[in-house]
């Protein structure tokens, strides 16, 4: 992709988290006109202002005005939606709106793996990103997870990857961007309520990840979920080369289990990667993410060999299934990252063969708790709820298992201790955004893991 010249170009950047600071740096870089403006107030945007401030880059802070108008594209940073008067303004005026990762793929020299799902981008964005350093190529990782894109285009060149984690909200405002791999692992109910409590909505999101592929580029995608694999099969370019992963059954192309091992077949070669047991990562989920990432990798060069060597000693992700500490014979789990009722799905099958007293709730997402009802019945012995949702949680769960209300992150983990006994496992998998306590769910998995630390 050739990049546009934005050099004296008008371009006003809405959002002055990671995201919006990056890309308004970038294009101030590249000869743009930047103005930045973020509702939150000035005296809670102190750094940020600072940052701008130092990079000559004009800003504006505890509101949305009408400046951001002037411009002649917009840039929204992925926790900006779509309905805040100016945007809504701005779209029905015409003037252009754009998404972070998409200016910054303008400015990118390096090819593009893309990794977007419901649940599993961490890990299997993370996996990737190992897999390319074990085999010594070079890399950078970004997006949804940790960096911002804008902020790792310096760090790369032509010759090296740019790894991605995207999300749907990321995806909202792309044109152009277009990776030369991109990964699809799951498509679930999830932020209904920015898609207008729309599952068709949310699902034409997660499908742009793709729109902009062509001839020489590959989707790499799960053929087990039936959403992922019509959304593909139905609207990808027949020129994208389809490469399917499966748990559940063989395929001619793509990768699968035979035998007890991760198999990948590629260009009519069949590869024996690793045996399953030997994979370090444990659960189905993760084998399929496993098996995403090998995919991705192999499909940009990276060596078979080397892929089974990175699957038998990758530890995993911060939050997402992360043991924290054993006390009186008690497991504490720390899966703050499960922000979906889908992640709290996989995690409960995680651990099948123990009881578990759950930590559950946060700012809720339109969830619906009926898929979690015979996993619960099973295998949760005890529900402690947390949150802005404590109420639905009690509600949707009481009569199956015993449900009581924690009013701190502090006391739901003194509840669920003097609930647990050895042999149990508490687990906190909320299933909702930790924005009500919270900063983000980081925060609240590190607060976590301090209070299980205090016990």
């Amino acid at each position: 992709m050739k990049a546009p010249d934005v050099k004296g170009m008008r371009y006003s950047v809405i959002g002055g988290a990671r995201s919006g600071i990056a890309v308004a740096r970038l294009l101030k870089q590249r000869g743009a006109d930047v103005f930045l403006s973020d509702s939150a107030p000035a005296e809670k945007m102190v750094a940020a202002a600072r940052l701008l401030h130092d990079a000559g880059i004009q800003a504006e802070f505890g509101l949305n005005s009408g400046r951001i108008l002037e411009a002649d594209t917009i840039v929204l940073s992925p926790g900006v939606p779509d309905e805040i008067p100016v945007v809504r303004e701005a779209l029905k005026a015409g003037v252009p709106v754009v998404s972070e990762i998409e200016v910054a793929s303008w400015f990118c020299p390096a090819p593009i793996i893309a990794v977007t799902g419901t649940n599993g981008k961490t890990t299997t964005t993370t996996l990737i990103g190992r897999m390319f350093s074990d085999a010594k190529r070079q890399s950078v990782v970004g997006g949804n997870i940790g960096t911002a894109f804008s902020q790792i285009i310096e760090g790369i060149d032509a010759s090296g990857t740019a790894i991605l984690e995207v999300s749907s909200f990321q995806l909202d405002h792309i044109q152009q961007f277009r990776p030369g791999v991109s990964v699809i692992l799951n498509i679930t109910p999830d932020h209904l309520d920015r898609y207008d409590h729309s599952f068709e909505k949310y699902t034409k999101s997660k499908a742009r990840i793709f729109e902009n592929q062509g001839s020489g580029d590959a989707v790499v995608y799960n053929h087990d979920d039936s959403v992922t694999r019509s959304i593909v099969e139905r609207e990808i370019d027949p020129a994208v080369k389809k490469l399917p992963f499966s748990s559940s059954g063989l395929l001619d192309v793509g990768a699968f289990l035979l035998d007890g091992n991760l198999v990948i077949n590629l260009d009519g070669r069949s590869s024996n990667v690793v045996p399953v047991t030997e994979v370090k990562i444990k659960g189905m989920h993760n084998l399929q993410n496993a098996m995403a990432a090998s995919l991705a990798s192999a499909a940009m060069g990276i060596p078979v060999e080397s892929i089974g060597v990175t699957l038998k000693t990758f530890p995993g992700v911060e939050h997402r299934l992360e043991p924290v500490r054993e006390h009186q014979g008690v497991s504490y789990v720390n899966d703050s990252k499960a922000t979906n009722v889908d992640s709290v799905w996989y995690a409960l099958q995680s651990f099948a063969s123990s009881p578990i007293v759950l930590l559950l709730g946060g700012r809720d997402k339109g969830n619906d708790y009926e898929r979690l009802l015979p996993l619960v019945k099973q295998h949760v012995k005890s529900i402690i709820a947390i949150g802005e949702s404590a109420d639905k949680v009690v509600s949707a769960f009481a009569g199956t298992v015993p449900v009581q209300s924690a009013a701190s992150m502090k006391e739901a983990v003194r509840m669920a201790a003097k609930e647990a006994v050895r042999g149990d496992v508490v687990l906190l998998s909320p299933a909702c955004a930790s924005f009500d306590w919270f900063e983000n769910y980081e925060h609240r998995g590190r607060v976590f893991k301090e209070e299980v630390e205090a016990l």
